[in-house]
């Protein structure tokens, strides 16, 4: 059985990507995408970097950030070994939402790689379009794209 403990997301600061950090494999495992949590990100667009935060600790984090061109852009999203299957994702991915909508978006987008099944179904259950673009990562690096309209909440 999955322990939920009461969680508030708030705005992440700099203090919160080192903790994350410290934690990586919690939030990870194997993969390590220490690279990718990009301080900047967090220095220049704190309004939608967001921290769930319990008793215990940071549970998920959402970095992203809104473009010229109306687009709310996830970098990284990520739940805590003991906090997956909760809703928390679904939770986070809102609350950014709601802050991306407050500064202008229109619409959602995010990638991931070809092989990582678990985002691409949690994408897809939150009605994003997937599609696989050539090259996106680079020369020879095919990536999925997702993207959808807001409100997050509209079908």
């Amino acid at each position: 059985m999955i322990r939920v403990m009461p969680t508030q997301i708030t705005t992440a600061g700099t203090a919160d990507l080192h903790q994350v950090l410290a934690d990586h494999h919690r939030y990870w495992g194997e993969r390590d995408l220490r690279s990718l949590h990009l301080t900047a990100l967090v220095q220049e667009f704190g309004e939608t970097c967001l921290v769930a935060r319990a008793e215990d600790g940071i549970h998920g984090y959402i970095i992203g950030f809104v473009t010229p061109t109306g687009t709310g852009y996830v970098h990284l999203i990520a739940t805590r070994d003991d906090a997956r299957g909760t809703g928390l994702g679904r939770r986070l991915y809102a609350a950014f939402a709601d802050a991306a909508q407050r500064r202008g978006a229109l619409r959602l987008k995010a990638i991931t790689s070809l092989g990582n099944t678990g985002s691409i179904a949690f994408h897809r259950r939150l009605g994003f379009d997937a599609k696989t673009v050539d090259d996106y990562g680079g020369p020879g690096r095919a990536m999925v794209v997702f993207q959808r309209t807001l409100p997050l909440d509209a079908e």
